[in-house]
């Protein structure tokens, strides 16, 4: 750029620096920060853009004079020829674009726009001597949205918007090779700039680099009270952030949630954060700004710098007030960990509180939150309203998980906690070290029943059970510990917890409906369950809903088919007369309507009725075989109980409701022409569609029954599996030498729960088979029994 440009510029720019820009009561007219000074811009080691500033004239087969070029092209090219605003090698791209207009009848108004490798600038009219109407300086903080097709669309026109730190431009050109050209050349300006840095960021660089020097971390912090407690308000953030609305960028469940541009949020926040010191209740506060950060990642960093500036400096640390500030940086460090250079910034600070304050309730929070930082991975969602108040008083939570056939268990966790550290506490608690069969958490209420994975925060549960009971209070979700992976269901000791366990989840399986056998057997479980419970029959002990004894659907085909039969007897007269002479009347237009809705009522009220019947009749049959177990002890019950479900060939295994396609892959591909792409479920024939059937997951091999049939139609081994996993949406597909399985379920966490038992199986088999080998290897027998494992 020459010098007499240049220094035409930086008069144009007044002059603002950084510092008064973000720290000092003027605002400027123009986006001028960036520019720190004449000689950085003449550096000699200042790069250059590669970016085209016309396109060619001339090509093979092409126009051959300018006038028959097309519109779009000729809008980038500079006519020499023509008298316009001076050649300069610093210009990048010329051209007439639109402009969004505010506060004028035109909506849209068109304009000269020159790219330099410093600003964006628009003029009246692309000749020499035009004004200039308006410039935006590019900064690496600048951000550019790129054109959409669904803008094009509704306007018309392809839309490039520029965001500066207080100036927005939103151009608009009707070709689309024009609008990417100009989204282009910009951000290799914007990319090609120095990061932008704050005073903050300076003067923590300082620090770090001072760090062994008390005198003269101490004279930084004296002379700097940006880095110190302040009653005042922020006007500006304390880290860069990107210019731009966050409607514009990936963060979740920003946009809907109504906030604003990163920098405004930053401001904002600080506020909410002093607000802390005279809150009555500091809860909702705090997890306001953990759900912001939440929302808004790049905010993390920021938050943590304002709460470090905020416990700095004080003058009396211990009262209520400065103390809040702790408790929300300590609910930050167990939701959230910084970036680096904010963490080794954030380590000292804690240090040097606990260096100048010791023995105060500062030190005691620093020495929380320095522990804290050391396990902090990331949370799914922010603490709940308990773990906040536990937090704030650096107190132990304790974690309720209910165990099958025993009493609820306490175990107590932190925010860190992971569901395969519940799993060996509970293992441990309850004396299953030397189980071979693994075990899990999940969570469960009346209705459904989802795996906690292994690598699950505890703490991000609870808190989805808090959430999940505030929107339907009746919805009652509870951790349970159960067995995940069956490797041996002979040889329990009947006098273990582990048997309890068995019985308990045999028991559910009964009552899902994932025991293929007669309406009088289920019956007779159900009456050894209550005697199990309740010992001999008495009329004063309790007696749990049908619905907990038996397969409630099995109630509801018989309450089915009892009302079949009452249609089809034949009417009377009356009925007769009503559906010859009025249906014609009754069902057209809206008195058809009602009448149909009438009827639709009237056949729900019947069938709940008749569910009522039929549950009231099977009830009474489950009581009289009750009474025939008299004398029979508990522990009889139970072992008389799974003996009869262990008869079945599927015991043991995991059952999943799926649709079930089979494919005979050879045939395909040959249809294909040897294409090796993944089979699509749509190039699947109806011939090869069984429609809701049971996937059995075992520790040998997988099954597949027909609902309601005791053997399976389909066996095969994990040997027999060459890959399997999710793939196009709901679908998972089991891939073997000759053929395809494909199973659907409309669950996606379902099928992820598949894939995740298949593998635990399949790592189990493989340690034993190194075990084996080992063994033989070194001459030894297997006597040493399988250490328990928890590889959900």
């Amino acid at each position: 750029m020459p010098l007499q440009s240049l220094s035409w510029l930086l008069c144009c720019r007044q002059g603002f620096t950084l510092l008064r820009r973000d720290y000092g009561e003027k605002e400027e007219e123009e986006e001028s920060f960036e520019l720190r000074s004449k000689d950085e811009l003449l550096s000699p080691g200042r790069d250059t853009l590669d970016v085209a500033v016309s396109q060619p004239l001339q090509a093979a087969n092409g126009p051959s004079s300018v006038s028959e070029i097309p519109e779009e092209m000729r809008s980038l090219i500079i006519d020499k020829n023509k008298g316009t605003i001076e050649d300069d090698s610093s210009l990048l791209v010329k051209g007439w674009l639109y402009k969004e207009v505010h506060g004028t009848w035109l909506r849209q108004r068109k304009h000269w726009f020159v790219l330099t490798q410093d600003a964006l600038e628009y003029y009246s009219s692309d000749e020499k001597n035009a004004k200039r109407l308006g410039m935006l300086v590019l900064t690496s903080l600048c951000t550019v949205i790129w054109p959409d097709k669904q803008t094009y669309k509704e306007t018309g026109y392809w839309n490039v918007t520029v965001y500066g730190r207080k100036l927005c431009y939103r151009l608009s050109t009707k070709h689309f090779n024009e609008a990417i050209h100009w989204a282009c050349a910009i951000q290799k300006v914007i990319e090609s700039k120095a990061p932008v840095e704050t005073p903050t960021q300076l003067l923590i660089r300082d620090i770090e680099e001072n760090k062994f020097n008390p005198e003269a971390v101490e004279s930084i912090y004296k002379h700097n009270s940006i880095l110190k407690y302040t009653q005042s308000p922020l006007y500006a953030p304390l880290l860069p952030f990107q210019y731009g609305s966050v409607e514009h960028k990936i963060y979740s469940n920003s946009s809907s949630k109504g906030y604003s541009t990163l920098r405004d949020e930053a401001v904002k926040i600080f506020n909410s954060i002093q607000q802390l010191e005279t809150a009555r209740d500091a809860v909702p506060l705090i997890q306001g700004v953990l759900q912001t950060c939440q929302d808004l990642q790049p905010l993390r960093d920021e938050v943590y710098c304002q709460l470090i500036k905020q416990t700095s400096g004080v003058s009396s640390p211990e009262t209520e007030a400065h103390l809040r500030y702790w408790q929300l940086l300590t609910c930050m460090s167990c939701t959230f960990l910084p970036g680096l250079p904010v963490l080794k910034y954030l380590r000292f600070h804690l240090k040097r509180i606990q260096s100048k304050h010791p023995d105060t309730e500062a030190d005691n929070y620093a020495a929380f939150i320095a522990e804290a930082l050391e396990k902090t991975r990331g949370r799914e969602l922010v603490p709940s309203w308990e773990e906040i108040h536990i937090l704030m008083n650096r107190q132990e939570m304790v974690c309720t998980v209910h165990c099958p056939g025993q009493e609820v268990s306490q175990v107590p966790i932190s925010s860190h906690t992971t569901a395969e550290e519940v799993v060996k506490k509970m293992v441990q608690h309850l004396g299953l070290q030397h189980s071979p069969n693994t075990f899990a958490l999940y969570e469960q209420n009346c209705h459904r029943e989802w795996l906690v994975a292994s690598s699950s925060i505890v703490a991000d549960v609870l808190t989805k059970f808090e959430n999940l009971t505030s929107k339907d209070p009746d919805s009652q979700w509870r951790l349970c510990f159960k067995v995940y992976c069956f490797l041996d269901t002979e040889n329990i000791p009947i006098d273990s917890v582990e048997f309890l366990l068995l019985f308990e989840q045999a028991h559910e399986m009964v009552v899902r409906g994932h025991l293929p056998t007669s309406e009088e057997d289920l019956q007779y479980l159900s009456a050894l369950r209550l005697q199990s419970l309740n010992g001999d029959f008495n009329l004063h002990a309790p007696v749990p809903p049908l619905e907990e004894l038996f397969p409630g659907h099995l109630i509801e085909v018989r309450a089915l088919a009892s009302a079949r039969m009452l249609l089809t007897k034949p009417s009377n007269c009356s009925s007769r007369f009503h559906a010859g002479f009025l249906s014609g009347a009754l069902h057209n237009g809206l008195w058809g309507q009602m009448a149909a809705h009438k009827q639709k009522a009237e056949e729900d009220l019947r069938l709940r009725s008749r569910m009522k019947e039929e549950g009231l009749s099977v009830m009474a049959a489950i009581v009289e075989r009750w009474k025939l177990l008299q004398g029979l002890s508990r522990e009889d019950a139970i072992t008389t109980y799974l003996s009869n479900v262990k008869q079945w060939s599927g015991f043991g295994s995991t059952l999943y409701d799926i649709d079930f396609y089979v494919v005979n892959v050879p045939t395909l591909w040959e249809k294909r022409k040897g294409s090796s792409a993944c089979l699509n479920k749509h190039e699947i024939s109806t011939e090869n569609c069984l429609h809701r059937v049971w996937l059995g997951i075992a520790a040998q091999e997988v099954s597949l029954y027909k609902q309601g049939h005791r053997e399976p139609f389909e066996c095969f081994s994990y040997n027999q599996i060459s890959s399997f996993g999710i793939c196009e949406g709901n679908t998972f597909k089991i891939i073997m030498a000759e053929k395809e399985l494909i199973f659907e379920t409309s669950s996606l966490r379902k099928l992820s729960e598949i894939g995740q038992l298949m593998n635990a199986y399949i790592a189990i088999a493989h340690r034993k088979h190194q075990r084996r080998a080992e063994d033989e290897l070194f001459g030894l027998s297997l006597t040493i029994p399988e250490s328990p494992s928890h590889p959900v």
